[in-house]
């Protein structure tokens, strides 16, 4: 008794063409790519980029003018300590600081009780009309 193993064709049949891919070149391909892409993808930075001043700044030749910006603990705001009754008054006091060559340093001091809105209206106001002198004073009351 034989045993035919193969072809159904018979012995001097062709043997048929292998009908599917041999993929494991193509996947070996595909983890060295993956490795390589992995490999090569820059670290997450998660940081800001600020260009700060090389060297130590000339002394300032005479002295700043400082104004004073308080925000009070309901909102209401002082320039100089002179009350600005609506946002448009205080936009214009800034503009005019924003215009001048020289700027003046501007102090901003907000009450401790003030809500975050007042303070950060202040701040986008100086930010928005050119202001490039500002600071806030007595963070010393909020540790």
């Amino acid at each position: 008794m034989s045993m035919n193993v193969g072809s159904s064709g018979g012995s001097n049949a062709e043997p048929e063409p292998m009908m599917e891919m041999n993929m494991t070149p193509l996947i070996d391909v595909m983890l060295v790519l993956i490795i390589m892409l992995i490999i090569t993808i820059p670290k997450a930075n998660h940081s800001v980029n600020l260009n700060m001043p090389v060297g130590t700044p000339p002394p300032p030749t005479k002295e700043p003018v400082v104004i004073t910006i308080d925000v009070d603990f309901d909102g209401t705001i002082l320039w100089d300590n002179q009350v600005i009754p609506d946002r448009p008054t205080l936009e214009s006091k800034l503009m005019t600081v924003a215009a001048q060559a020289d700027q003046p340093e501007v102090h901003l001091r907000p009450n401790k009780l003030v809500s975050y809105d007042a303070v950060a209206g202040v701040m986008a106001s100086a930010q928005r009309l050119g202001v490039t002198k500002i600071g806030l004073v007595g963070n010393e009351q909020f540790q």
